[in-house]
């Protein structure tokens, strides 16, 4: 017999149980296919891996029942800044977004994974059906529905299947799903910080010659950094002890973080745009990383997962309501046509910005600092921008992203 669900969701992630959790507290029947194994990562210690949570974002997780218990282990980000920088003081000039200019008082909050992966796992248990230890090995769509293969042999049956499976998707691939995109030629390094100054809620974002560096606030005294450089310099960062790392590392944020030591294990993974063609195929749509990898330059990458995950949710659960057939054209092209543009949009304009910042011309050097000061000196659109990186300013706002119930 074939196990019988509304939706099947390949991916144990983030974005993967996030819209499980929405779907299924609409009363759809969900199962959420994983390859890790059950409880990977969230009974782990701390690994150095945060997330830059929009406000949007925080509104999604509360209204998906899951933020109550994450909040008093979050850290709010009250200040942004944005400067060009070489060794030494950053650029004077730059951007310099307070979230007391705005009513809502936060621009959003940094969160360990550990910390968010735990939550989601804890809240699936007895929600909806959490398949660990397998994965989506083959899909077979027909006018009723979808039959999806799994690699321990079993077979569900579901009216739509969503690949939030990554950038090397493979239920996109099986749809037929074509990428295009682009090798950066970069490299992220990624790690914790002690500091000795406090950070006081603020998010630092250096834009250095060689690429971009983000500073983050954690809870305490703690910052987590993306550092991007080209790869062959990133490679030989990454392959230095501790000490000589921090010490490469130190001159660029000394001004920002004071002494700085190892607060976890450091990490590094290579940059590239990929975007997937379309999002939706017949009873098939990609959700996060599946739809769009990004380069992390403003810390995005999420934050555009779970914008897509409450797209989706609202168009799957209100084709139900109305008695439509939630894999069906028409249902899935609402999504797309509330995502892909403005994802596109996103992901080709961290594209352009780590293109126009990664050198160090001193004509536009200038422009740019000018180009910053003027953005900063005009308190209507600085206002514009902070709303924008809180996910603030989508139009149409889907209902979860406003922390409202679907």
């Amino acid at each position: 017999m074939k196990n019988e669900f509304d939706v099947v969701i390949a991916g144990g992630g983030l974005n993967g149980p996030a819209l499980g959790l929405a779907l299924a507290q609409a009363g759809l029947q969900v199962a959420v296919v994983d390859a890790a194994p059950e409880r990977a990562r969230a009974d782990q210690g701390f690994d150095g891996r945060a997330y830059a949570l929009a406000l949007a974002s925080v509104r999604l997780l509360r209204a998906i029942g899951i933020w109550d218990e994450l909040d008093g282990q979050s850290q709010p980000i009250t200040r942004v800044v944005a400067r060009q920088g070489r060794s030494g003081p950053a650029d004077p000039l730059g951007l310099f977004f307070d979230a007391a200019e705005i009513e809502e008082g936060v621009l959003g909050h940094m969160l360990e994974d550990r910390f968010l992966y735990r939550a989601l796992m804890d809240a699936m248990n007895g929600r909806l059906s959490h398949l660990a230890a397998t994965e989506v090995t083959g899909q077979q769509a027909d006018p009723g529905g979808i039959d999806v293969t799994l690699s321990d042999g079993r077979v569900l049956r579901a009216r739509l299947l969503v690949g939030a499976d990554g950038r090397h998707s493979g239920v996109a691939a099986r749809a037929g799903i074509s990428r295009t995109g682009w090798d950066y030629g970069q490299t992220a390094l990624v790690a914790a910080l002690n500091q000795s100054r406090p950070h006081d809620g603020a998010a630092h974002q250096v834009f250095l010659p060689t690429g971009p560096l983000a500073v983050l606030p954690l809870t305490g005294a703690r910052s987590s950094i993306v550092w991007s450089l080209d790869q062959p310099v990133a490679h030989a960062i990454a392959g230095l002890d501790d000490a000589d790392f921090l010490a490469a590392l130190s001159p660029h944020i000394r001004d920002i973080a004071g002494e700085i030591s190892l607060a976890g294990p450091r990490f590094s993974y290579p940059l590239s745009l990929s975007l997937a063609e379309r999002y939706v195929a017949d009873r098939v749509a990609l959700v996060g990383d599946a739809a769009h990898g990004v380069h992390p330059i403003a810390g995005q990458g999420l934050n555009l997962g779970l914008r897509d995950v409450a797209a989706l949710a609202e168009a799957v659960v209100d084709a139900a309501r109305n008695g439509e057939d939630i894999g069906f054209a028409t249902t899935l092209e609402r999504y797309q046509g509330w995502r892909r543009f403005n994802a596109t949009a996103m992901a080709l304009g961290m594209d352009g910005v780590n293109s126009l910042f990664s050198n160090d011309r001193p004509l536009l050097r200038l422009a740019r600092g000018m180009g910053m000061g003027a953005v900063n000196a005009v308190p209507a659109l600085r206002r514009g921008f902070m709303r924008q990186a809180a996910g603030l300013s989508l139009d149409p706002m889907p209902r979860l992203l406003a922390g409202k119930p679907l």
